[in-house]
């Protein structure tokens, strides 16, 4: 049986390898596979790890928790919240957008693509990394939960700091796994339009840089447009 981690770039899976359990990692594997040989599957299974990929572990110091990939054709690539150049703008990365424009007082990425926010160390990570067409969290409660749980513990252990931005009640939940004291863990509402309230009006992306510079560490540049 194939291990769904073997594609985890080598510096994620040896900080993580602690906190993983051998026999949840065999039956998500186990699952995926089907999933995929037998389903229209997103992201594209070259971009499974595509967030951890573009984010090296000893690099990140943001974190930006979503729940669950877009589950329409041509939209997930791997990255919580991003879509590729030519994909519309999802209305949840409407908000973040608007809330950048309004924060920092810059102009957001000139699309959803959002590799240029990984180049600078930030991570943008799902909970859940997969999901079948048509079918939003079809693949949760499957093992995805305690594989990224890991690479949450896995950037608690970071001596420098990490900022842990976490939006909505679920990746609030995660809150509890940040515990070593040079981290931040920033919490606010859902940005999806159908919750009106709670994200907007929070001011996060300058929160976040103000604790980076902080900890002696660069601001990101909200408004750099994607790689791809």
């Amino acid at each position: 049986m194939s291990d769904v981690l073997a594609d985890l770039p080598a510096s994620w899976l040896a900080a993580m390898g602690p906190f993983l359990d051998a026999d949840t990692v065999a039956k998500l594997s186990a699952f995926v596979e089907d999933e995929y040989a037998n389903h229209e599957v997103f992201p594209p299974r070259a971009d499974l790890f595509a967030a951890l990929r573009l984010c090296p572990y000893e690099r990140t110091r943001v974190l930006i928790l979503g729940q669950d990939p877009y589950h329409k054709a041509g939209q997930a690539h791997g990255l919580s919240f991003s879509v590729r150049p030519g994909v519309a703008v999802p209305p949840s990365l409407r908000n973040v957008y608007k809330e950048i424009a309004e924060d920092l007082g810059v102009p957001p990425p000139p699309n959803g693509d959002l590799t240029g926010w990984a180049a600078q160390g930030v991570l943008l990570l799902n909970a859940v990394l997969t999901v079948r067409s048509k079918a939003p969290a079809s693949h949760a409660g499957r093992g995805w939960e305690h594989v990224t749980d890991a690479a949450i513990q896995a950037l608690n252990e970071l001596p420098t700091r990490v900022v842990f931005l976490l939006w909505g009640a679920y990746a609030r939940q995660k809150a509890a796994l940040v515990t070593a004291p040079q981290h931040v863990v920033l919490e606010a509402g859902h940005p999806s339009p159908m919750n009106p309230r709670g994200f907007r009006g929070t001011r996060p992306f300058s929160a976040c840089n103000a604790a980076l510079i902080e900890a002696g560490l660069p601001p990101v540049d909200w408004s750099a447009p994607g790689l791809l």
